[in-house]
């Protein structure tokens, strides 16, 4: 009996039965009829189970106490309760309550799990729903992020952009402050200069005015002076220089530094100032040449018209001792300030806007270099007030290259005869070479392709061909003359064929 019992204790089947009773009570409610059943049925079997094993002991328990042991606590106890239990009447009742009891409880767990299953759907639909929001937000969220990265770039290439013209134009700042300062100097030395040469002129000029006045009233006489007599007495032409020169050597100097400057102080800002739209550095080169060679060519013809308006101008009032072109010339020198450099700058612009072998792009204009054209004008104007003027020298590309007249460029080859492109004209005095031009040698000079690039109107760009220009054209370039009628000429190209022969 001890075996049986203590197998019964260690076995648990009383904790486990109690156990599923406890997780039957909880999920009644929840689970179906059948399942339910299934649980009771189970419940039973570890129910017989146990009273197989209690009846067993039992058995064993009053067997061990004797033929008449126990005999009193079965009659009082165990009979009593085999009569009540199994007994038909009794056991009908309460089969009945139990089934009827039964079928209630199935009925409210149909109702429950009815109930259950539309909340449940209902919470699965919502569900699904959230999960919808939830990656649409997820989706906005990415793409605000993505917007917020490229905005981040761009804004900090803005700002690097934007450092680094600030660095460029407190660059150019300085730069102009100091060629300003420079410019000052240079300024005041010249204004001091002029006014020596002024004074000495004055004294001069006192010293004759005087000379003159005594020799006049030697030879005052009652007949009157004529005008062939004046031109005839040896004192026609004064020994005494004019203003210009007396300033000839010193403007000479001046000029050919100004030029010197503006090859390595404003071509090199012109040249800056295009590279932010060109990036080929040859065709800048290129346009910065051409804009020198047009400018003087326009400084030139501009001179020959002003110096023929001044000629006829002074010619009827003229009387002095210095000749008629020496007064002139000084007429000039004294009022460069005259020249109308705008005009020229527009017919520089208006060549440059025709040339084919340049190229520019078509939502800007060479207006944007119009300063340095400007310099170059009023130096080339001021170089034809020279007692020998100062001129640059004829240049094609293709030429021989001469050491006299060019010097070569960092990324030129040495050993190439011809002249690929020109960077910066030449200086001359008559034959002679003042100032070295600059030039880019290549081997194939002859035989590389031409730039001819055709450029998209602009509405910022005159397209039309001056007279002037046309002429200009032909005289530095002559051609073969064609078969057929001469083209007659208009007055403003007689005009400049008259200043050409002047």
């Amino acid at each position: 009996m001890a075996d049986t019992l203590r197998r019964l204790s260690h076995s648990g089947t009383c904790t486990l039965l109690q156990d599923k009773l406890d997780d039957w009570y909880k999920d009644y409610h929840i689970n179906s009829c059948d399942q339910n059943l299934n649980v009771c049925c189970e419940l039973l079997e570890l129910n017989s189970k146990i009273q197989g094993q209690l009846f067993t002991i039992l058995n064993v328990t009053a067997r061990e106490g004797g033929q008449y042991a126990g005999v009193e606590t079965l009659k009082s106890r165990f009979l009593p309760w085999l009569g009540t239990c199994f007994s038909n009447s009794f056991c009908a009742d309460n089969s009945f309550g139990l089934l009827q009891e039964s079928l209630e409880r199935d009925k409210r767990m149909r109702d429950l799990s009815s109930s259950h299953e539309k909340e449940l759907h209902k919470l699965e639909a919502q569900l699904a729903s959230t999960r919808v929001e939830l990656n649409s937000v997820r989706q906005d969220l990415l793409e605000a992020q993505m917007e917020l990265d490229e905005t981040k770039t761009k804004s900090a290439t803005t700002l690097l952009a934007t450092e680094d013209e600030i660095l460029q134009l407190r660059a150019d700042l300085r730069a102009a402050h100091d060629k300003l300062e420079l410019r000052k100097l240079d300024s005041e030395e010249d204004y001091q200069r002029q006014i020596r040469l002024l004074k000495d002129e004055i004294s001069i000029l006192s010293a004759e005015k005087s000379i003159l006045h005594g020799r006049l009233s030697r030879s005052r006489s009652p007949s009157p002076i004529r005008p062939s007599s004046r031109s005839a007495s040896p004192f026609a032409r004064s020994e005494s220089p004019t203003a210009a020169q007396l300033t000839n050597s010193s403007r000479h100097s001046r000029l050919i530094s100004r030029f010197n400057d503006i090859y390595a102080n404003d071509r090199l800002d012109a040249q800056n100032l295009l590279r932010r739209y060109i990036e080929d550095l040859e065709m800048v080169q290129r346009i910065i040449f051409i804009a020198t060679m047009e400018s003087f060519h326009a400084a030139k013809m501009a001179f020959r018209q002003f110096k023929l308006r001044v000629r006829k101008s002074l010619s009827p009032s003229h009387m002095g001792p210095e000749s008629l072109e020496d007064a002139v010339i000084d007429y000039i020198v004294r009022n460069l300030d005259l020249y109308d450099v705008q005009s020229s700058v527009n017919e520089v612009i208006s060549a440059m806007n025709v040339n084919p072998k340049i190229s520019f792009p078509a939502e800007v204009d060479f207006i944007l270099i119009s300063g340095f054209i400007r310099e170059v004008c009023r130096v080339a104007f001021a170089m034809q007030t020279l007692e020998n003027p100062l001129d640059i020298a004829f240049a094609v590309d293709g030429e021989l290259f001469s050491e006299t007249k060019y010097r070569r460029t960092y990324d030129s080859e040495l050993t190439a005869p011809l002249v690929f492109y020109h960077v910066w004209p030449t200086l001359m005095e008559n034959d002679s070479v003042v100032v070295k031009g600059e030039a880019v040698t290549k081997r194939g000079a002859l035989w590389s392709p031409r730039r001819s690039r055709s450029r998209s109107s602009s509405p910022l760009r005159s397209r039309s061909v001056s007279p002037g220009r046309t002429l200009a054209s032909r005289s530095r370039s002559p051609s073969p003359r064609r078969s057929g009628t001469p083209r007659k000429l208009n007055d403003s190209q007689l005009l400049d064929l008259s200043m050409l022969s002047t």
